[in-house]
């Protein structure tokens, strides 16, 4: 399991940390076997730290995680969703740029 980020998202879990959460939650579907999820880790760790306190950043893996992913129509990886007070609002899929990362979380914080 990916488990770079201190926050690991589970269907047992989901609804505690992100449905219920205030505020910003970044939730990277993710896989142990997808190259580009991995390369996307680094930037995903950089983020939380550059955001820690505004925005709250975890993985969720979707092979032992397959209800969540199903909920969201994950079909592809890595797919980030944000989500603002427990609502989905914005959703990428595919490697993105820490800039794309950036001025996405910036956007919803201002």
């Amino acid at each position: 399991m990916v488990e770079e980020l201190e926050m690991t998202v589970t269907d047992g879990n989901f609804d505690e940390v992100v449905k219920k959460a205030k505020g910003l939650v970044l939730v990277d579907f993710t896989a142990d076997w997808c190259m580009p999820c991995r390369m996307l880790a680094p930037t995903l760790e950089a983020l939380a730290k550059e955001y820690e306190g505004r925005v709250t950043i975890g993985k969720l893996d979707v092979d032992s995680n397959f209800n969540t992913a199903m909920a969201f129509s994950v079909a592809g990886i890595p797919t980030l969703i944000l989500f603002a007070d427990g609502q989905p609002v914005e959703r990428l899929v595919g490697l993105q740029t820490p800039a794309t990362l950036k001025s996405v979380l910036e956007k919803h914080l201002s």
